[in-house]
């Protein structure tokens, strides 16, 4: 199904036979905060395989998305799942919040604030200055707590063990002890706006089950940054590396995937919409 079709396709339910989709179905999915990539997955499998009546529907997504962010998520039924590797592959571009002047160990807001830094050389123009450095081809340590695979384990699930041994020790270690870099571009960035604040511009549904780190009552500088990259860029890790940048520290407080795969936010629909159309029933979140 092309990304012209869909609109059309969700004022209507879908047709119960698959086989009317010889290609599959790609859907560009504004993924709801707090949800993770696999959340959706399941929801929309489950409501697809009761609408198809075809137990072994093949469901799956091109490109993960952390469960703070918002955005496309790129769902692919039926054969389209074929596809997922290539739309994987394609350029995507983000609005991210970033904040200065703290760091959490996650780089974003599913871990408390752990530290709080100096602000004295962090400003919009100190901003501006120091993000061409950033453009380009470049080596990339992605955080520890990330779906990055390490000898075959989880980078988070390494992280929250090594985190615990030291806790108990008494001592710090360093991620590159466990992570290497990875190869990512970065094509565009772009400063947006500067506020004195935190900006969170989402909405939540109340439904996730990923908890957030309270920022209530903090007056944190945040910059809204437009990227443009390659894929396996974590955005998480350029807020990091960003802050450093200014002497400081910074994580990521907001995120929105606005292109993936030749899809732009115009093109999200709802995961209320995709499930209405997969039927009454599955509709009900």
């Amino acid at each position: 199904m092309r990304a012209e079709d869909i609109s059309g396709e969700l004022t209507r339910s879908f047709s119960h036979n698959i086989e009317d989709y010889p290609e599959g179905i790609v859907l560009p999915v504004d993924k709801p905060y707090r949800w993770t990539s696999a959340d959706v997955i399941r929801k929309i499998k489950y409501a697809a395989i009761r609408h198809f009546g075809k137990k072994n529907l093949k469901v799956g997504h091109a490109g993960t998305l952390d469960p703070l962010a918002t955005g496309i998520l790129l769902v692919c039924i039926g054969p389209a799942t074929k596809r997922a590797e290539e739309l994987q592959r394609s350029p995507k571009e983000y609005i991210a919040g970033v904040t200065f002047g703290a760091t959490t160990p996650s780089y974003d807001l599913e871990k408390e604030i752990d530290s709080h830094c100096p602000l004295d050389g962090v400003s919009a123009s100190a901003l501006r200055s120091v993000l061409p450095g950033f453009l380009g081809e470049q080596d990339q340590v992605a955080p520890l707590f990330s779906a990055k695979s390490v000898d075959g384990v989880r980078a988070y699930e390494t992280a929250r063990r090594l985190l615990r041994e030291a806790q108990r020790e008494g001592r710090t270690f360093d991620p590159g002890d466990v992570l290497q870099s990875s190869r990512i571009t970065i094509y565009d960035l772009e400063l947006l706006s500067w506020h004195e604040r935190i900006v969170q511009d989402f909405t939540d549904d109340g439904l996730g089950r990923i908890r957030v780190a309270s920022v209530e009552g903090l007056q944190l500088p945040t910059a809204l940054v437009r990227v443009a990259c390659s894929k396996g860029t974590y955005i998480r890790a350029l807020a990091r590396d960003l802050g450093e940048a200014l002497g400081s520290g910074a994580f990521l407080s907001s995120l929105r995937r606005t292109k993936n795969g030749g899809f732009g936010i115009e093109d999200a629909v709802s995961l209320e919409e995709v499930l209405s159309a997969l039927g009454p029933a599955a509709g009900r979140l």
